[in-house]
């Protein structure tokens, strides 16, 4: 599940690129916004679609959940709806460089670095590609159904995601609120994995309320995991940098099939930036399973540790040993 975070900090922006960013950033929203209608007006249109409104309904009840059970944010977000025509609500742009997993920068004077660009427009999300590509990353445009305004905004049910799974559904209502209960300026990797863990228990508590079994585990993330390992210890070496080509074009190929299969991901070629978007949502995914299993299960003991150790991941010490 892939998400976009917009903030209103972006208003602080200067310089002709990032005023033309915060531009389309905000238009797009506003136009998002603006076509939204609420989820009890359309439950009671009788031209409402049948099968919208049972789809809206279960959203609902997920919704309800998050707040009554995982204690995430009671507010008007994901009470409305808007179809929005489009496959994706927008398209996330990461690069990494050519012999590095780690994602190229973005950095905004209030916002903070993240690493992604996300756009509204697909042709201008390529645009941006081309240009990292031109500079010799290797860069990756992926489609997201949702995005966040960390609660400045009430953000809306969309047609990007309505018809979901309901366990996929559940997935990414509970990812969307936990980036409004938590969000650290410039620490991509912390907000994504953060609100990764909570999804994942979150799903488990809403199968289990209605006793169900939990889903297993994706094996394919193994896989992942173990040619991300690989790139990492062979982008450590003195290889000349053709050899070192050769040996990332073949460990690369081993995803081609798994990428096919990813949704957002169309038509992307295997690469760095593939790989570095992935780990923003993973990386500290056991960090934060931990604090959980610490807590005994307990979300307001494990939601004040995660605090904590964002506190101490911008700050010096002992506990930065806790970075990845």
């Amino acid at each position: 599940m892939r998400t976009f975070c917009l903030g209103l900090s972006v208003l602080a922006l200067s310089g002709c690129e990032t005023l033309s960013y915060y531009s389309q950033a905000v238009g797009g929203h506003l136009a998002l916004a603006g076509s939204a209608q609420p989820v009890d007006a359309l439950l009671a249109d009788p031209a409402a679609p049948r099968a919208l409104k049972d789809r809206l309904q279960l959203a609902g009840g997920i919704r309800d959940f998050a707040t009554r059970e995982l204690g995430l944010p009671d507010n008007g977000s994901y009470r409305s709806y808007a179809d929005l025509g489009r496959p994706y609500a927008v398209w996330n742009v990461v690069a990494a460089p050519e012999f590095s997993l780690q994602p190229v920068q973005s950095c905004f004077p209030v916002a903070g670095c993240v690493s992604y660009r996300g756009y509204f427009d697909k042709a201008a999300a390529e645009r941006h590609a081309g240009g990292l590509r031109a500079a010799g990353n290797d860069v990756v445009v992926v489609g997201v159904p949702a995005y966040s305004t960390l609660g400045w905004f009430d953000d809306p049910l969309l047609s990007t995601f309505i018809g979901y799974p309901e366990a996929d559904l559940a997935r990414l209502v509970f990812h969307e609120l936990a980036h409004q209960l938590l969000y650290v300026k410039g620490d991509s990797t912390f907000n994504e994995s953060f609100a990764v863990a909570v999804e994942r228990e979150g799903l488990r508590r809403w199968l289990a309320a209605q006793g169900r079994a939990e889903e297993p585990k994706r094996g394919d993330a193994l896989q992942v995991a173990a040619v991300r390992a690989r790139l990492e210890a062979l982008y450590r070496t003195r290889l000349a940098p053709e050899a070192m080509r050769e040996r990332k074009r073949a460990e690369l190929e081993a995803l081609r099939p798994w990428l096919a299969s990813r949704k957002g991901f169309e038509g992307q070629e295997p690469n760095n930036a593939v790989l570095a978007s992935l780990a923003t949502y993973t990386a500290l995914v056991p960090v934060f399973e931990r604090f959980l299993a610490e807590a005994a299960g307990d979300l307001p003991k494990f939601y004040a540790r995660a605090r904590l150790y964002a506190s101490e991941r911008s700050s010096p010490g002992p506990s930065s040993a806790l970075r990845p």
